[in-house]
């Protein structure tokens, strides 16, 4: 498996029109968005892109859809198996398997539904790579929803032997651990590529094949300037590293119906309408939109002091 499934992989919204319709036209200006702002590879059907709201025709038509906007451009991963019962999981992934994407990523969590540890996991792992096509390439993606289901390095490495993955979307948000997969995954074709805004510029050091956190929908090329000089002893790594780290704290204030009222100021959706933020954003969360304001205020000075070091950029 070669697919190209890492370096800046933005967590892709859906942008909906203002009375819950997926809107099609405000999703082709995303696509076209990340294109301009560096992205490597698109994660088309992700928690970000509120997945577990959404029905399967609605997801299957999600991942079609970005693959088509594309247009070959760059790689399109999607997840989409949200459901409990084993059967109906074989239902989704087969669908999402047949939209066109160039790898179907796993949800960590759907493969031990209860809890019940290594043996659980694996037969789930087993039982998956009998109901796809065996050229399909595969991901994982430790999906925070409904629960957090980190890999042991023992399901890390059996994944790995099965030659089948190329991508893990790393959300334990700690260094030594991402540390420790890079590590396990030397020569195997699979890219860990950590999530988590506070530890990007390090665990691009220590060998993350890039970044896909959630604030690749405000900033994708500054995170793509930080992935090419991470290693870099500058004074502007060392400032984009901390504003970065420090612009994705705004995360637990209404996303990723924040991200979507910031795109509503680039004109990229025309609504801010989201099933999962489903309250008033500035109203449960005082001085937010002041946030969004130095936020936007610190991209574009990044972007200007990127600009203004051509033999940097």
């Amino acid at each position: 498996m070669t697919t190209n499934a890492h370096g800046i992989v933005p967590v892709m919204l859906t942008p909906f029109t203002s009375d819950n319709r997926i809107h099609w036209s405000g999703l082709e200006r995303l696509v076209e968005w990340y294109v301009e702002l560096g992205a490597d590879a698109l994660f088309a059907v992700c928690q970000s892109s509120e997945m577990q709201r959404l029905s399967l025709e609605e997801r299957v038509r999600l991942a079609k859809t970005v693959v088509a906007l594309a247009r070959g451009r760059l790689p399109v991963i999607a997840s989409g198996h949200i459901s409990e019962n084993a059967q109906d999981q074989r239902a989704e992934l087969l669908a999402m398997a047949g939209t066109g994407i160039d790898a179907l990523v796993l949800v960590t969590n759907r493969l031990d539904t209860a809890k019940a540890g290594t043996e659980a996991f694996r037969a789930a792992v087993q039982s998956v790579l009998t109901w796809l096509p065996s050229d399909m390439a595969l991901g994982l993606y430790e999906c925070p929803a409904p629960y957090r289901r980190l890999l042991s390095d023992d399901e890390f490495k059996f994944c790995r032997d099965t030659g089948r993955f190329v991508t893990l979307k790393d959300v334990s948000c700690d260094l030594d651990v991402v540390t420790r997969r890079v590590a396990l995954a030397e020569g195997s074709g699979l890219a860990v590529v950590n999530a988590n805004a506070a530890i990007a510029a390090a665990a691009m050091r220590s060998g993350s094949k890039g970044f896909s956190g959630v604030f690749t929908n405000f900033h994708p090329d500054l995170y793509a300037w930080l992935y090419r000089h991470a290693a870099d002893d500058s004074e502007l790594r060392r400032e984009l590293e901390t504003f970065l780290a420090l612009a994705a704290m705004a995360e637990p204030m209404g996303y990723p119906g924040l991200a979507k009222i910031y795109h509503t100021r680039l004109a990229t959706f025309s609504s801010a309408y989201s099933r999962v933020t489903d309250y008033d954003v500035a109203e449960r969360h005082w001085g937010v939109m002041a946030l969004l304001d130095h936020i936007h205020e610190g991209t574009m000075h990044f972007r200007r002091a990127i600009a203004e070091h051509p033999k940097l950029g």
